[in-house]
């Protein structure tokens, strides 16, 4: 059978996007296996992909998952991190998109904010002009859509049934922005502060750590992947990849 293999953020670097002929019943471990041997020569990526997730037909998946003809297999590194236009209408209590235009700020906050809210909580993730000292020119953003647009409004979801607050919004950017420009922004409204700000610091640090979401970042003198939070250890295939050299 075929599989087509999905390598985002720095592992497209050294992984193609290309079809993979498996036998029969083969496994998602059986994936990890052949591709940890296509890297064999490059232990810094071996290394990555132990650390990396793995989805089947954009959802996360397990080393034992069996593989049918066609499926789609994302190999996933940490994250840095629909439709294209962001809504500025809020219909209901969750309010969530991916968009390459601006993120209007103003107009979201003002569609989700009703009489009946005490508090309004908004996370405004903004392109900064340094990292670590290094002066920063642009940032690109990219992300496995499919499964990033419906992760996100299961967050919005699970914000509002967690901690009971009464509306979210919640829009990333992708594509190439620049300095001073919104990445991602977060409203969380609801009767009470306590509960927005609980939420809002959810949503951010479980986007962060979860949704299929990379940064490149643009310097004066070069460019990297910017590093991603480590995946919750249940979201890791332990794929038994390889690991690199241990170097003195």
């Amino acid at each position: 059978m075929r599989v087509q293999i999905l390598p985002f953020g720095v592992l497209k670097e050294a992984l193609s996007s290309t079809p993979l002929d498996l036998p029969a019943q083969a496994t998602v471990g059986d994936v990890l296996g052949l591709l940890g041997e296509k890297l064999r020569d490059h232990p810094s990526a071996i290394g990555l992909l132990t650390r990396s997730a793995v989805s089947v037909n954009a959802e996360y998946a397990q080393r034992g998952q069996v593989l049918e003809e066609g499926d789609q297999v994302g190999l996933l590194p940490p994250v840095s991190g629909g439709s294209d236009q962001a809504a500025v209408e809020a219909a209901g209590p969750v309010v969530t998109c991916l968009t390459r235009e601006a993120i209007p700020v103003d107009a979201l906050l003002a569609a989700v904010k009703q009489g009946s809210d005490g508090a309004v909580v908004v996370f405004d993730g903004i392109v900064r002009d340094n990292t670590r000292g290094r002066r920063t020119l642009y940032l690109d953003y990219e992300a496995y859509e499919e499964m990033a647009t419906k992760q996100i409004a299961e967050m919005a979801g699970q914000a509002i049934e967690r901690f009971g607050v009464r509306a979210v919004a919640l829009v990333h950017r992708l594509g190439r922005l620049q300095i001073g420009e919104t990445s991602v922004l977060i409203i969380v409204a609801s009767a009470h502060r306590g509960a927005a700000f609980d939420a809002c610091r959810w949503l951010i640090d479980t986007l962060k750590k979860t949704v299929p979401i990379w940064k490149k970042e643009t310097f004066v003198d070069g460019a990297v992947w910017a590093d991603g939070e480590p995946f919750p250890p249940e979201l890791l295939t332990d794929s038994g990849a390889g690991k690199p050299e241990t170097r003195s």
